[in-house]
């Protein structure tokens, strides 16, 4: 990823369900994890597992975003955040959303 990217995933605890669903099984959060460092998510969000502090985004390990969630803003955008479907292929995400979902507040 080049230049800066701005992102923001503006998620809050009401949106999440905290559980693993079937659907994290469509991704693979150990390769998510350097789609989530490559695509640039580090420097907007916050989330411990990926040593990551920003704070243009929210704080993923209070949020606790679910599969869904993160599949729908990492592909749509939202806000300040991009959209990811242009840049990423569908497996990349489907493996970030993996990782975050799964590695959130842990």
């Amino acid at each position: 990823v080049t230049g800066v990217q701005t992102c923001a995933l503006p998620i809050s605890a009401e949106t999440t369900s905290g559980e693993t669903t079937a659907a994290e099984a469509e991704g693979d959060d150990a390769a998510g994890e350097a789609v989530f460092a490559s695509a640039g998510c580090t420097g907007c969000q916050t989330l411990a597992a990926a040593g990551s502090n920003g704070n243009l985004g929210p704080n993923l390990d209070e949020a606790k975003p679910d599969y869904a969630t993160v599949m729908k803003f990492v592909t749509n955008g939202q806000g300040a955040m991009p959209a990811f479907s242009g840049q990423l292929s569908e497996d990349d995400i489907k493996n970030v959303a993996a990782y975050v979902s799964q590695n959130a507040g842990k």
